[in-house]
């Protein structure tokens, strides 16, 4: 046995380190100086442009949660030259609570990480009622509180600087698929799909660590892998660490996708499958688990695969049962064991360029 065999991965623990993916600002007296209704030539509060610039080139979103006229607060936001930097803006005359949960759900997150900030300590318990894991952030602290730990990742990746991108790209999508006149698998085809799936680098394995940390959906076991596992895994000759990412006419997703295979013995372990959220429509995460079947098939090897079930990642659980695993019992941490049948597998879907790596 290997060193990296050793190598044990905990359940997920509480995390206060990088936990924010999106900050949610309210905007009178918080993202600028008076109300817009009072007062049209309202300017930005002292280091608010700072603290969005910052935040976005870390990876972390922004949006809007403002009870306000929607058009005149989008206008100013453009006329103070920040509302680019803000996805899915709730600007209603609703709850501020309502437009927190509404946010989450447009950029496909979960609520536990998002941030409110807000000038009003009603406004913040009225979220906070409702939604006691958004972490709360008084206007008043907004020049100091991006140095909080709970905004600072452990890695800034290349993927972390383009997710805003990323985030309009898919709105492209979205916009796309929604005035598309044909079958889904129609729209699909339009897309140009390229998916690439390759072992893992050292160049990848902070994207790696980010992406186990990060990901709660699409995730097999919640289990997270620091850098220095991943670099001891990837290295080892009885693991296989696969990268995935994808990329279509709009533009790049990016590293999208994680597997952790331990390859000894007859029967293959796949310790750990997960995928981005933004693509969790496209079908890549059957496509990848194929691959990875195809491959213990080409080594005579079964295949098997820990499944820890949540109340979020029902769909991973799909994704396998549709790949073609069945339930075949359970490990003494409790989590479910899936068995894959190798002898038939599927080809890559006819919409998809499936691209192989070394």
């Amino acid at each position: 046995m290997t060193k990296a065999q050793d190598v044990t991965a905990t359940e997920r623990p509480p995390k206060t380190k990088g936990r924010v993916k999106c900050v949610v600002w309210d905007l009178d007296n918080t993202v600028w100086d008076g109300t817009l209704l009072e007062d049209a030539d309202v300017k930005l509060r002292p280091g608010v442009r700072e603290t969005l610039e910052a935040l976005d080139a870390r990876g972390i979103l922004n949006s809007i949660a403002s009870r306000n006229d929607h058009d005149n607060a989008m206008q100013r936001l453009d006329a103070l030259g920040v509302a680019d930097f803000f996805l899915a803006p709730q600007i209603n005359w609703g709850p501020k609570s309502s437009s927190v949960a509404a946010v989450a759900q447009a950029l496909n997150i979960g609520i536990d990480a998002l941030a409110f900030v807000d000038d009003q300590p009603f406004e913040r318990e009225e979220v906070a009622h409702s939604h006691p894991q958004v972490l709360g952030v008084d206007a008043a602290d907004v020049p100091a509180f991006a140095d909080r730990p709970e905004f600072h990742p452990r890695f800034i990746t290349e993927d972390a600087g383009k997710r805003r991108s990323m985030y309009r790209s898919g709105e492209q999508r979205t916009h796309a698929e929604e005035n598309f006149d044909g079958a889904p698998e129609e729209f699909l085809a339009s897309l140009g799909m390229v998916f690439t799936i390759d072992r893992a680098q050292v160049e990848d394995l902070q994207r790696a660590e980010e992406l186990t940390v990060r990901t709660n959906q699409l995730n097999s076991t919640g289990v997270t892998y620091s850098y220095e596992e991943l670099r001891e895994l990837s290295a080892s000759e009885d693991h296989l660490l696969l990268m995935a990412g994808l990329d279509d006419r709009f533009g790049t997703y990016g590293r999208i996708g994680l597997a952790l295979v331990q390859t000894d013995g007859p029967v293959w372990h796949l310790k750990l499958l997960l995928m981005s959220c933004r693509v969790m429509n496209r079908g890549v995460g059957t496509v990848l688990l194929h691959h990875i079947m195809r491959l213990a098939q080409d080594r005579g090897a079964r295949l098997q695969a820990d499944f820890v079930p949540t109340d979020r990642n029902r769909v991973m659980y799909v994704t396998y049962r549709f790949a073609g695993f069945e339930e075949a019992g359970k490990r003494d941490n409790g989590a479910l064991v899936l068995q894959a049948s190798v002898d038939d597998i599927p080809s890559p879907p006819a919409y998809l360029d499936l691209r192989i790596g070394d």
